[in-house]
């Protein structure tokens, strides 16, 4: 069994995560982000990710449009589109990143922090 407890926690600029599955062809992070943070603008060259949200509401930033998505929406986000997820609500968001190869190994972030 995995869950928060028992998986990997880092914390990060924009708010914390714990790894649930680090495969070389899947990896699975439930976020927390907490009102008003954002990560940073970046992409991934060659990996598909999946944004599923749990609780809270988040805005997917792509280059011409934002997507809002509220618990129980996903959005996919397709190798090389630049990409950012922020929480513009007043509650914390929690979130599922899946990922089809690990993604700090192929990150370029386009924004400073």
């Amino acid at each position: 069994m995995i869950n928060k407890s028992t998986a990997p926690r880092n914390v990060w600029d924009a708010g914390e995560s714990w790894t649930l599955t680090d495969q070389p062809h899947m990896h699975v992070q439930q976020e927390r982000m907490p009102p008003g943070q954002a990560e940073r603008r970046h992409l991934h060259s060659a990996l598909e990710q999946l944004y599923y949200i749990l609780e809270g509401v988040a805005t997917v930033r792509f280059d011409d449009h934002e997507e809002t998505l509220q618990p129980g929406d996903a959005v996919r986000i397709p190798a090389a589109a630049p990409h950012q997820l922020r929480n513009d609500s007043p509650q914390a968001l929690e979130f599922l990143v899946i990922s089809s190869s690990p993604p700090r190994r192929d990150r370029t972030d386009l924004d400073r922090a």
